[in-house]
């Protein structure tokens, strides 16, 4: 048997941590694994960028020897990994049609409980969009409940303390007074959400890579926008078998306006602009 070669390719730039093709190999091995996300040769500027600052905080001079370390241990630095290298890109009520869609579908329902999951929250913006919906079709106490979830935990934190900056975009005057609370003195620039609203959504850690999907009643409307984008097509196919099997027959899909799921007719239905009928 012929010997391994060594890997003598050199560093991929002189910045501070030496970073080979190796490394980068090994760090879409490990975010494959841990969350499904497929990364492609033109990221190998993002990953280093990112997980650099995770090696000024653990002390590592190279990213072999951090992913090494990474490697023996099974603590919190996996879940610090992972949020380096995910992707948050939202804003208030993005996509705007799919907020109308929901309204009409709401409306019709009445005051029949209803069931939303979010399960790419990032910071916040998406979740509260749901629920100013909910709010505006059916009222602040309407029998909806809104869960949303997202396998950062940074961006969850940004999301439960539901504060943004006043030019956040989005955000109509009329529902800035509705639905925000301006800061004053030293949070000046501010808003918060109102309380009685952010009462409406739950936020959760959640890993769609995960084989347990302990999320209780079945769902009426999942809105899963712009995350697919990031799998390949077994990783696609499998989540959206899961998705499928947390939701009510009928139940609405909300997708990216880049995601297109027509290959998967066994499991959605397309039924207008990005949007789905779970079989």
């Amino acid at each position: 048997m012929q010997p391994i070669a060594p890997d003598l390719s050199p560093a991929l730039n002189d910045r501070e941590f030496e970073f080979h093709p190796r490394d980068f190999a090994r760090v879409r091995a490990l975010i494959y694994e841990r969350a499904g996300i497929s990364l492609h040769e033109g990221k190998q500027a993002m990953v280093y960028s990112r997980l650099s600052r995770r090696l000024r905080e653990t002390g590592h001079q190279s990213f072999e020897s951090y992913l090494r370390w990474l490697e023996s241990h099974t603590g919190s630095e996996w879940q610090e990994f992972v949020n380096c290298l995910t992707t948050n890109l939202t804003s208030f009520f993005r996509e705007e049609h799919h907020f109308h869609a929901l309204a009409e579908w709401l409306k019709a329902r009445g005051s029949t409980p209803t069931r939303i999951w979010c399960c790419a929250a990032s910071t916040g913006e998406e979740p509260y969009s749901l629920a100013m919906t909910v709010a505006e079709s059916l009222g602040l106490h309407a029998p909806v409940k809104i869960l949303c979830s997202d396998i950062d935990t940074n961006v969850l934190t940004t999301a439960s303390r539901a504060v943004y900056t006043a030019d956040a975009r989005g955000l109509s005057p009329q529902r800035l007074r509705n639905f925000f609370l301006r800061g004053k003195g030293a949070n000046e620039g501010s808003i918060r959400v109102k309380p009685e609203l952010a009462r409406m959504v739950e936020f959760r850690p959640f890993n769609l890579m995960q084989t347990s999907w302990q999320l209780g009643e079945p769902f009426d409307i999942v809105f899963c926008r712009n995350v697919m984008i990031y799998f390949d097509g077994p990783t696609q196919r499998k989540v959206l078998e899961r998705i499928h099997g947390v939701m009510k027959p009928k139940g609405l899909l909300f997708v990216g306006h880049s995601e297109n799921f027509t290959d998967s007719r066994d499991l959605f239905h397309l039924r207008g602009k990005t949007v789905y009928d779970r079989v």
